[in-house]
């Protein structure tokens, strides 16, 4: 059975039709998995483990009824929902990752991460990943009322919106030097991550050896996903 990854599903309250055919992922091809990894950015945001709003509610049950039925579910913190805690690992059987995290398959040791600490040239998200990631400052955000969270997560997207649009592109994509101290400090050869909503697989040459590193694609259009199995993996598209 192969183990599958997905990153970037960005649900939310607004984004019904990816909620309905991950929904459908996690049945189908999910339910006949080895092990399911999400890199990151399951949700558009989230707030707090007290999100109670109905996309929550019915992704948090699907996944419960996918654990449940056998399959691990793996997931990493993204820069949308870096807020995931306990609560979420409770509600969904899922368990939560420190980013990067290494994951062995067959054998070879494969580096995990989200891909956002990679884009090191994006320097103003740089420095707000930094304070939005402490410790003290989410143990505040979260002391502060459900609503409260909502209208503040509301104007962090509208932000982010603002710097995307006045952002160079090549910015917001991985720094090829950050890729290779990432590659050098793993020890691997192999690594797969998302964030850049670039899907693709780059084959590359570290201190003379060849790696490669895997893109997973975001859902706004349509599904993406990679499926490994006896040493294969696979980049593919749900058409939508």
């Amino acid at each position: 059975m192969p183990h599958l990854f997905v990153s970037d599903v960005h649900l939310g309250e607004d984004f019904e039709p990816s909620i309905a055919q991950f929904l459908e992922f996690l049945s189908s091809r999910a339910a006949r998995a080895e092990s399911l990894y999400i890199l990151g950015d399951l949700f558009e945001s989230w707030v707090g483990d007290d999100d109670r709003s109905d996309a929550a509610q019915r992704v948090c049950a699907a996944l419960r009824t996918l654990t449940a039925g056998g399959v691990p579910a793996f997931v990493l913190h993204g820069n949308r929902d870096f807020l995931l805690g306990a609560g979420f690992g409770e509600r969904t059987g899922c368990v939560l990752l420190s980013d990067p995290v290494l994951a062995e398959l067959d054998g070879e040791r494969v580096l995990i991460t989200h891909g956002d600490a990679l884009c090191t040239d994006d320097h103003s998200y740089q420095e707000l990943r930094s304070i939005v990631r402490e410790p003290l400052w989410q143990r505040r955000f979260l002391a502060l009322p459900l609503v409260n969270r909502e209208v503040l997560a509301d104007e962090a997207r509208a932000g982010s919106r603002r710097h995307i649009a006045r952002t160079v592109p090549t910015i917001m994509d991985v720094n090829p030097g950050a890729v290779d101290r990432a590659f050098r400090a793993a020890g691997v050869r192999r690594m797969i991550h998302g964030h850049t909503h670039r899907p693709g697989v780059h084959d590359l040459t570290i201190d003379g050896k060849s790696a490669q590193r895997i893109v997973l694609g975001a859902w706004y259009e349509q599904g993406s996903y990679l499926s490994y199995e006896r040493g294969r993996y696979d980049l593919r598209s749900l058409p939508r």
